[in-house]
């Protein structure tokens, strides 16, 4: 028989409103160097620059903290990317030759990216037969002309259409065939052969007339597109990659695939050009890959730059990724290692200026960003504020240190610029600056810091929107690798041709994977800071502000204890390097400790008020003494049967008897089980017994959840040793007396509680005590299924966290209750447990696997302030699950308050990397977390309804006021506060001025709405609360769009058009409906008029007979309109 048990009463209204106040869920932005970028794009007037990515996400940065970001509706890739000068608008082409136009629009002061309008191509030719174009095939190339009104598109079929870049439409009887252009041809060039694809479209510098056409078989035309014909003809023989424009208009540049460039001249007598001026082919005579872009800047000194990419030699060094840059006699290579996609030069575009007079180059490559100073003698790189590659080496672990003091930044920060290669060689500042940034300054600072594979931890500006880094610590120059050995290598190869030069900092590649960072612990307070590694190193390093020489203390713990029958068969460990060692300003290292054996470092802690640092691998746990570096307590955790624990992260061997018994057991146990379920009781006994309880039932009673059967692990389970956790607190452990205490967490669920006698002389730091420091076992705790033990806290007496060290001595947070009673919370991978404190009994707990059926991964204790009362705060814990949902719970009497998906299920790797903060940023109140969403992106979002990291911003656009068009989108506004969320009125766009903006279409008798027609509804009316709309009936924009391809009649709803009608009116609709009466009807449907127009004053009298393409309205229904349906202004 089913049993139910009644556990509380309904949702607290109280309670419930208290959780908004507390608790929201925000992804807020994203960190790092966008994931497969494909397209790239720079606004000269606005300072603006435009990412485009493989996945259809378009990325704008500006100055730090301007960003924007916008999604295609389908996943195609980015292929190009054109803004529309100093409008905030970007034109995108995908991969399937698809135009997306999107607008930078401002909502309540703040700006974001949407997508306006977007257009398809027609898949093969003669697809649309009444539109009488030609052949039209996929875009290879788009060109904005007169001022980014009209747009040139070039196809694979040689063929070039001009495109209204307002409607996103094409403008019939401008299309430039290929037959044209052959006209122009002598017959000997043509023979017969096709002039291919459209490579590239320039537009002339000093006459928006006259288009540059570059076909892929060689041809250069400059096309008149006012007289319709061709000005000058370029024969040229080799397959074409680019070209540009000198920018006098008197000189152009053409890149070819066999790693040459030509120049022509445009002012030499004839329209008809033969050879080019100078042919040079610049890393030749050897067969060389192709130039794929090449740009050309001119001086105000006489000479001039000219930049390309590709063009090495095929043989040697066709696998390089190199940008070359030429001016006068001086020729540098940039080598970098990742894929080039695409460059822009930041240089002057003022008509009234007679030279480029380039400041800077910006490389787009598919790991990172790079910028040159092209002012300054050596072009040296900029360092950026944002945008830097995170996976330079790749991401291993990672840890948050909200509210920096102030003077530990400072050192950070400055340490930082002294390890810069070129400190002062730079006078250039980064050129992307457009935009505003809003937000205000972070009151506290955040640190992010990333532990990389090949022994670094960078330290990364976490306080705002922009991830800015700040210092890098290297750990590998401790050890003996092969780091010297390679750059010997790149020294030797410095003076051959080409001149290559390094630039960038993305290195996948790792000189030894023991050099890999696990763990990193950092304290704030005393500038002390612990890294572990893979091969089982710690080391504890100290932050010095000068460059230093000192030899590091060496120790090792054996954490087997002499054990037998035990043979470690991973990796070797690292050898230090003995003597003084150089360090630079920064964290320098102080003290190394040796695991034995060399296995990873799954968990470290740090406790600098007592100088102890305690680590954890899959073998056990030790306790060092830094201050006396002397180990202090070694314990080994191994089970007897785990084998895989000795055979490191590399092997893979597992004995196939051993995992075949495991798994039968398994199955009968399971069939055990089933048959004394089904043996209980009948099935239909508990299914009527199961609909009695629910008819019985209240509706405002909540039942206990049905708890799923939880399989208590086996004791002998590979990999039960393994360390996962640990943790300082002092606390009672023993008796009423509190002290220093040490606690352990394994995967087996057991619980290590050491009491530690730690000298008082200790705490200072200062002094060496005479007296070591002692560990002695306390309480030794076995959960019941076996659960892998996540995280440890203690609870003081008023149910709060202790403080972190100092945090108390140094009165920046409140002490805690030593009073009463103290707590500790066990988190394992299935549930929460809370047990008092010194005699360890469960107080409660909380079963997460057996009433969501998910497992812990991740664990934090934050505390959440109160967006209406800034006085009120709660501590709870957020955990996040295998399932990526994050679950809030109340601290300690661990009751659910919230949960959220956050992370997709699949993205293991997301999971894994996840980080929640015990502290939000700000005020340091309300948890926040990073996760990663690529290798080089970490994702923020935000768990507290108070504190919120997001983009902030506005850019100053102007859009041109003469232009015959405008943005084609109708703007909305604020929505209202409705149950339905429909907005009540559209309002047109607003220039930069303020006045509104003409709404323009490709119909050119679709005029502006008159005010009389608005004028029942304004503005302050829509947004009041006693505003409502019935959308029942209402029919969508896609419900619209379904009725296009074919004729039929459809009644519009009386409930849009007023309440004193005889009942719906017919529209007859189809391909042949005028487009004002298309106009009206969506006006309507969109702006609902029923709140719009008094009853009575709309519409006007209907017409004797109903016309094809016209409104039937009632006969009796009268108006104070003179318009006709058909003759409606709009």
């Amino acid at each position: 028989m089913m049993k139910f048990r009644f556990r509380r009463q309904g949702a607290d209204p109280q309670r419930e409103k208290l959780k908004q106040e507390l608790f929201a869920f925000n992804k807020t932005v994203e960190h790092g160097f966008p994931n497969q970028p494909s397209a790239l794009a720079f606004d000269p007037e606005l300072r603006i620059m435009a990412i485009g990515t493989r996945s259809g996400a378009v990325k704008i940065y500006g100055t730090p903290g301007v960003e924007f970001t916008g999604l295609h509706p389908d996943t195609a890739t980015i292929t190009q990317i054109h803004f529309l000068p100093g409008q905030g608008r970007l034109l995108t082409l995908l991969d399937d030759s698809s135009l997306h136009l999107w607008e930078i629009v401002h909502h309540s002061g703040c700006a974001h990216l949407e997508e306006v309008l977007s257009f398809q191509l027609p898949s093969r030719p003669g697809f649309d037969s009444a539109s009488g174009l030609p052949g039209l095939t996929r875009i290879t190339v788009v060109l904005l002309v007169t001022a980014g009104d009209m747009a040139a598109l070039g196809t694979e079929g040689s063929s070039v259409f001009f495109l209204d870049v307002p409607t996103l439409t094409l403008l019939e009887g401008q299309t430039l065939g290929p037959d044209e252009v052959l006209r122009s041809v002598p017959d000997d060039y043509r023979c017969g052969k096709s002039l291919g694809p459209v490579e590239s479209l320039q537009g002339h510098l000093r006459d928006p007339t006259k288009i540059l056409i570059g076909y892929s078989r060689g041809l250069l035309v400059i096309w008149n597109q006012a007289a319709q014909c061709a000005d000058r003809v370029f024969l040229g023989n080799q397959q074409l990659e680019s070209l540009c424009w000198e920018r006098s208009g008197s000189t152009l540049v053409s890149s070819h695939s066999d790693g040459s460039y030509a120049v022509w001249s445009v002012d030499a007598g004839g329209s008809l050009a033969t050879q080019p001026t100078v042919a040079t082919m610049p890393y030749g005579p050897f067969p060389c890959k192709a130039i794929n872009k090449i740009l050309w800047r001119n001086c105000e000194s006489g000479d001039h730059f000219i930049i390309f990419s590709g063009g090495m030699p095929r043989a040697s060094y066709g696998d390089r990724h190199c940008v070359s840059v030429l001016r006068a006699e001086t020729l540098v290579t940039l080598d970098f290692t990742s894929r080039i996609i695409d460059f822009f030069t930041v240089h002057s575009t003022r008509p009234e200026d007679e030279f480029d007079e380039p400041q800077a180059l910006a490389v787009l490559l598919e790991e990172e960003l790079v910028v040159l100073d092209l002012q300054t003698p050596g072009w040296p790189s900029v360092p950026g504020p944002y945008l830097a590659p995170l996976h330079s080496s790749a991401i291993t672990c990672s840890a948050h240190v909200a509210n920096v003091p102030a003077k530990l930044w400072a050192r950070i920060v400055s340490a930082g610029e002294q390890q810069s290669p070129q400190p002062a060689s730079s006078t250039l500042r980064w050129p992307i600056t457009g935009g505003r940034n809003l937000a205000q300054e972070p009151s506290q600072r955040g640190l992010l810091l990333t532990g990389h594979e090949d022994g670094t931890v960078r330290f990364w500006d976490a306080s705002g929107v922009a991830l800015r880094p700040l210092y890098k610590l290297s750990t590998a120059g401790l050890f003996q690798t092969d780091c010297e050995h390679a750059d010997s290598l790149a020294q030797a190869t410095e003076d051959d041709w080409p001149p290559f030069r390094k630039v960038g900092c993305f290195d996948p590649y790792s000189d030894d994977p023991r050099l890999g960072v696990q763990k990193v612990v950092l304290c704030k307070y005393t500038a002390r800071m612990v890294v572990a590694g893979t091969a089982g190193q710690v080391l504890v390093l100290e932050l010095s502000d000068t460059p230093s020489e000192k030899t590091v203390s060496v120790s090792s713990v054996d954490l087997l204890q002499d054990r037998e029958g035990f043979t470690w068969k991973g990796h070797e460990r690292l050898s230090p390097c003995t003597g003084p060692l150089p360090w630079p300003a920064g964290f320098q290292p102080r003290v190394l400790v040796q695991c034995l054996p060399p296995a990873a470092v799954t968990a470290v802690t740090l406790h600098a008020e007592w100088s102890l640092v305690a680590f954890g691998t899959s073998h056990g746990f030790g306790l060092f003494d830094y201050q006396r570096k002397t180990p202090v307590l070694a314990r080994c955790t191994l089970h007897p049967n785990d084998s895989l624990a000795m055979e490191g992260p590399l092997s893979r061997v597992k004995s196939l008897k051993k995992s075949l018994r495991q798994s039968f057991r398994r199955i009968r146990k399971s069939r055990v089980s089933g048959k004394k379920r089904a043996a209980n009781a009948n099935s239909k006994l508990q299914e009527a017994n199961a609909q009695l309880a629910e008819q019985a039932c209240p509706h405002d009673v909540e039942m206990t959840p049905v708890q799923r059967r939880i399989e208590p692990r086996s004791a002998d389970d590979s990999l039960s040793g393994v360390v996962r956790c640990l943790y300082f607190a002092d606390t009672f452990l023993r008796d009423v007396h509190h002290g220093p205490t040490m606690w352990a967490g394994t995967n087996s669920g057991s619980v290590f509680a050491y009491a530690l006698e730690v000298p008082t002389a200790a705490a200072g730091g200062e002094k060496q005590p005479e007296r070591a420091v002692e560990a002695v076992l306390g309480k030794e705790v076995q959960l019941m299924h076996r659960a892998p033990v996540v995280a440890i806290a203690v609870l003081d007496g008023r149910g709060r966290p202790l403080p972190e060290p100092y945090e108390a001595s140094r009165d920046l947070a409140q002490a805690p209750d030593m009073q009463g009673g103290h707590a500790v919370l066990i988190a394992s991978e299935e549930q929460f447990k809370v047990f008092t404190l010194p005699k360890v009994s469960a107080k409660t707990k909380f079963k997460l696997t057996a009433h969501e059926g998910c497992r812990v991964r991740k664990v934090a204790l934050a505390t959440f302030a109160s967006v209406a009362c800034e006085d009120y705060a709660e501590t709870c814990l957020a955990c996040l699950t295998n399932l990526g949902d994050v679950h809030v719970f109340s601290v300690p009497g661990l009751r659910p308050q919230v949960h959220y998906p956050c992370i997709r299920k699949e993205d293991i790797s997301g999971i894994a990397s996840c980080v929640l903060t015990r502290h939000g940023q700000g005020e340091g109140k309300g948890s926040q977390g990073f996760y990663l969403i690529s290798p080089s992106e970490f994702e923020r979002f935000s768990l507290s309804a108070r504190n919120i990291t997001e983009p902030l911003c506005s850019l100053d656009v102007s859009w041109p006021q003469d232009s015959a068009h405008a943005s084609h989108r109708l703007r909305e506004s604020p929505k209202l506060s409705q149950a339905n969320g429909t907005p009540g009125i559209i309002l047109a766009p607003q220039s930069h001025d303020g006045s509104p903006d003409p709404i323009c279409s490709k119909r050119s008798d679709i005029q502006e709405l008159p005010e009389a027609m608005l004028s029942p509804m304004s503005v302050d009316s829509a947004t009041s609360a006693d505003t409502t709309l019935d959308t029942t009936g209402d029919v969508t924009v896609e419900d619209v769009k379904d009725f296009l391809g074919k004729a039929r009649t459809i009644q519009l709803p009386a409930t849009l058009l007023g309440a004193g009608t005889n009942g719906p009116w017919p529209l007859h609709v189809g391909p042949t409906c005028p487009a004002r009466v298309w106009a009206w009807y969506l006006a309507e449907l969109w702006g609902g008029l029923r709140a719009v127009l008094p009853m009575g004053s709309w519409p006007p009298p209907r017409p004797g007979a109903t016309g094809r393409g016209q409104l039937g309205l009632p006969a009796h229904t009268t108006s104070h309109s003179t318009h006709h349906p058909s003759q409606l202004p709009l």
